[in-house]
């Protein structure tokens, strides 16, 4: 139920059909949509730890793939493209996608979803009981988004260039 809702809201704000005085309310769901986001890239890898450490068909990894399926999908998809909408939006009526820093950005954003989409794979293969990496991997993994975040918001609230 919910995809379809975020596809729609996704739609209409690609589409421009929001008008820039709208610009306020329009930060306002990129950022709640940014944290549900984040909050994903930065838990799902945590998960994978812990279903690593607990080995494959066990008890507890079949927890967490029930857990790591309704994360990525029920949460972490669907906020990511309403992020990619609302922030093309955003760079587009408000910022005229002008700014070296907006550039550097959506860079980072795109980094970003690469990783989202490394996670996607990921789960798919903890579904299968594939556990190809080590814990010690994705407690490093699970500190890529942070950085990543760190610099993101510096970039947006300094716009150092």
């Amino acid at each position: 139920m919910i995809i379809p809702v975020v596809g729609l809201v996704a739609l209409v704000a690609v589409l421009g059909v929001i008008p820039v005085e709208a610009q306020l309310w329009m930060k306002s769901i990129h950022v709640f949509f940014v944290i549900s986001w984040m909050a994903v890239l930065l838990y799902l890898p945590r998960l994978y730890v812990y279903h690593t450490e607990a080995g494959p068909k066990t008890p507890q990894s079949e927890t967490f793939k029930v857990m790591e399926r309704r994360l990525l999908r029920g949460i972490g998809t669907p906020s990511m493209i309403v992020t990619w909408a609302v922030g093309l939006w955003l760079a587009a009526k408000v910022f005229e996608f002008q700014g070296a820093w907006l550039h550097a950005k959506i860079v980072l954003v795109v980094v970003l979803t690469a990783m989202h989409m490394f996670l996607a794979a990921s789960l798919r293969r903890f579904a299968n009981d594939q556990h190809t990496r080590s814990s010690k991997f994705w407690r490093i993994a699970n500190e890529v988004p942070a950085v990543l975040l760190a610099v993101i918001v510096v970039l947006v609230i300094v716009k150092p260039f």
